[in-house]
């Protein structure tokens, strides 16, 4: 008996990884073995240092964590470009005395997304994010960190969902 749920999770186990399409993270690469990701200017209006980097960094780093696919810097199969369009940081609650209990930060980038295999998916869409933080809190050090992890982390999700997933 032991020796058949050997054999039986062996089989299993093969068939699932000799199957080159299927992904845990449901990502359709649809033959594509490269992509690049160039670099998303700053456009803002209120300018973070570094912010621009950063993104494409995590944007980078996503796509190579959750598909087969390689990273190149030019004639990649999928491409993504774009601009960080808004950075801004607004009150969104009050207190009795008028002044801001909670701020909100906001960024929103457009992407272009290109696929070369496959035109018909290919889209430009913005994509925007925020995070609330006390309005006693200084959007600097751990704040700001912790603000930019969260809003990169939803956006990066929401381009890689719209560009390689069809759920």
């Amino acid at each position: 008996m032991k020796k058949i749920k050997i054999i039986i999770y062996s089989i299993s186990l093969l068939t699932m990884t000799s199957c080159g399409i299927y992904s845990f993270t449901g990502a359709d690469t649809g033959g594509a073995s490269t992509f690049q990701v160039n670099y998303f200017q700053n456009a803002a209006n209120l300018i973070e240092p570094g912010i621009e980097r950063t993104f494409t960094l995590e944007l980078q780093d996503l796509i190579l964590n959750q598909t087969n696919l390689s990273l190149t810097n030019s004639g990649g199969d999928l491409i993504y470009e774009g601009e960080i369009v808004d950075y801004y940081i607004a009150p969104i609650t009050a207190t009795a005395q008028n002044t801001a209990a909670q701020n909100r930060i906001t960024i929103s980038v457009n992407v272009r997304f290109y696929n070369s295999l496959d035109p018909t998916r290919n889209f430009e869409r913005r994509f925007s994010f925020y995070y609330d933080y006390p309005a006693n809190s200084q959007l600097t050090g751990p704040v700001l960190e912790t603000a930019l992890d969260e809003i990169y982390s939803r956006i990066t999700q929401d381009i890689f969902n719209a560009s390689l997933t069809n759920w």
